[in-house]
């Protein structure tokens, strides 16, 4: 492979350290490891813009990458990288050479929701943007019985194109469904995934393949389905990947029971633990508004930042999913896994790179950092029966699948506190629940009052209404906006709040991309920053885990709160214990 490269590496190098750091590793894994894939370059080359941070300014235009004092300037390759020019026509690889392996994607569990409504239509997004090689295959395996063409079936009904691109909508929705097989089996049935094996051989044609299973099952059948496809269905000359859909255990001894099982038949560089909240377009802006805006990094520490609120509500119940979300409540369903994420993303240390395992390492040290969850510092509720307008809105326990006077949460609310110099003494509050009254994942970011403020008397008694707050919204209306105090227009002295505010849809009009796309490329090109390493893990539910067996061990009994309430009333008292009100209590939110 080194060879095909030839002395054009460097040059590739060259251009890569100066406008696509993430690049150069890619490249030097395809020349130096022989089980690489030759059409991870050629995917790479033909969608260089993933990674190439092209600035713009306000009227669209690129910024110019090279200056003309810049020491490049004049040269060849300046040219080429003011036009910016795409990679691929920097080395020297063949269309033949590109289209020379398979990538074969594996759904397990196909005939689930999951599969059906985010899985399949993520596969297909990224088809059609031409994320995907040039030869990929996608089975469906589950123990349901169906035909190739009752799969396609099935699928087709969920396949959406981007609202900005139908023209030629139908034409690419039949070339995806004709690449989608299907075949029958058990989840723990070796023969089963030797007769998948032979299909996928079958279609690859000989060539060098790579394989992607997607557990989309239960967690108890995934060390059954591991251990089937990795002795007999992984690819033999090239890459095998697993992605694992939470939930990681329970507690911390069945977490690490699970990966203790899983790394008997695969390495943890081969076990993709996805979580879709790192995939939504907010939380990567995250820290692209912080490491890249002189504004806020001196900002971001307990100097100035008052409190962090993470907060995560929606505004319908169990809807049937009640036999499962009892078995794991809203602690373990959204609290460990989604919202801490964003909590270790927002509080990490400047990593070294954007390489995965320096982003990964950092948000392990604030994990480490962090107290164990005390009883004292949450409050744990559960939506009842309510009336409004008319209509009668069911209590948690009303649904057939949950069991009668079932304890399990439907509302958390947690201070939490990282140890070290940063954060020492800046409460980072979450709150999750179902039935609130309102949809809504933000994180919001109070500052520090202003120090001997001249216009404190503007604001009477209630100094919380004249501090600064950032607020990133996640879902729905993805936005980015800074509450300020200005004086409003007039003769008088009266002072407002306003906002500035980054509407996503309305600076972009174009469809942002599903989180199930976003990994499931990321899973495809070997990129794990996104994804759950097995020390963060470990390291999160030990949070956790102590606060889950005290909740179960003495019953306690969660506060109970109306169906589209704002959840009850003791999350309200746990804030005012730590000198913070909820940030989307206003009225302007």
């Amino acid at each position: 492979m080194a060879s095909i490269l030839g002395p054009s590496l460097s040059i590739v190098r060259a251009y890569a350290l100066r406008n696509e750091p993430l690049v150069v590793s890619k490249i030097t894994a395809v020349g130096e490891n022989s089980h690489s894939p030759l059409w991870f370059s050629c995917t790479r080359a033909r969608k260089s813009a993933r990674n190439h941070f092209q600035l713009k300014s306000s009227n669209g235009l690129p910024l110019n990458a090279v200056s003309s004092n810049d020491g490049l300037a004049g040269t060849s390759l300046a040219k080429e990288d003011s036009q910016l020019q795409p990679l691929h026509g920097l080395f020297p690889l063949s269309d033949s050479e590109c289209t020379g392996s398979n990538l074969s994607i594996t759904v397990v569990g196909a005939s689930g929701d999951l599969a059906k409504k985010k899985i399949f239509p993520a596969l297909f997004a990224l088809f059609y943007e031409d994320w995907l090689p040039e030869n990929f295959i996608v089975f469906g395996f589950a123990r349901t019985k169906m035909t190739n063409e009752e799969l396609r079936n099935m699928i087709s009904k969920t396949l959406t194109c981007r609202i900005d691109k139908r023209e030629n909508c139908e034409d690419k929705m039949d070339q995806f469904l004709k690449r989608c097989f299907y075949h029958s089996g058990q989840y723990n049935s070796e023969e089963h995934f030797s007769e998948l094996d032979i299909k996928l051989k079958e279609k690859e044609g000989g060539k060098l393949s790579n394989r992607l299973f997607y557990l989309s099952i239960p967690p108890n059948i995934f060390v059954d389905v591991v251990r089937c496809a990795s002795q007999k269905a992984s690819s033999r000359d090239g890459w095998t990947r697993v992605i694992v859909e939470k939930p990681f255990g329970r507690d911390s001894e069945s977490s690490s029971e699970l990966t203790k099982c899983l790394k008997q038949y695969l390495t943890e560089d081969q076990i993709f633990r996805i979580d879709h909240y790192l995939g939504k377009e907010l939380v990567e802006n995250l820290s692209v508004l912080r490491f890249s805006n002189l504004v806020f990094e001196p900002l971001w520490s307990r100097n100035y930042i008052r409190n962090v609120q993470i907060i995560f509500s929606e505004d319908f119940g169990t809807e049937g999913r009640g036999g499962y979300f009892d078995h794991y409540g809203i602690i373990r369903d959204i609290m460990q896994n989604h919202l801490l994420q964003i909590l270790a993303l927002f509080a990490m240390e400047t990593p070294v790179s954007l390489a995965a395992e320096d982003i990964r390492n950092e948000k392990v040290k604030v994990l480490r950092s962090m107290r164990p969850l005390q009883l004292e510092n949450v409050v744990v509720g559960q939506y009842k029966g309510h009336n409004k307008g008319g209509k009668s809105y069911p209590a948690y326990t009303d649904d057939a699948t949950v069991p009668k006077g079932s304890l399990t949460p439907t509302f958390a609310a947690a201070a939490l506190f990282i140890d070290n110099a940063r954060w020492d003494g800046v409460p980072f509050l979450m709150k999750a629940g179902k039935a609130l009254h309102t949809k809504r994942a933000e994180i919001r970011v109070q500052f520090r009052h202003v120090p001997g403020n001249l216009y404190k008397r503007n604001f009477g008694t209630d100094l919380d209404k004249a501090t600064n707050e950032l607020v990133l919204r996640v879902q729905p209306d993805e936005a980015i906006y800074l509450k300020i105090n200005n004086k409003v227009p007039g003769l008088g002295m009266r002072l407002d709040r306003s906002d500035l505010n980054l509407l996503f849809r309305a600076r972009y009009p174009s469809e942002i991309p599903d989180a199930y796309e976003r990994l499931l490329l990321d899973a495809i090109e070997g990129e794990r920053r996104l994804f759950i390493r097995s020390d963060e893990l470990d390291a999160a539910w030990s949070l956790f885990t102590p606060l889950l067996k005290e909740l179960e061990n003495k019953k306690i009994a969660p506060e109970l709160y109306p169906y589209g309430s704002r959840g009850p009333v003791g999350a309200h008292y746990l804030a005012a214990r730590h000198n913070v009100r909820w940030g989307d209590l206003g009225n302007e939110d």
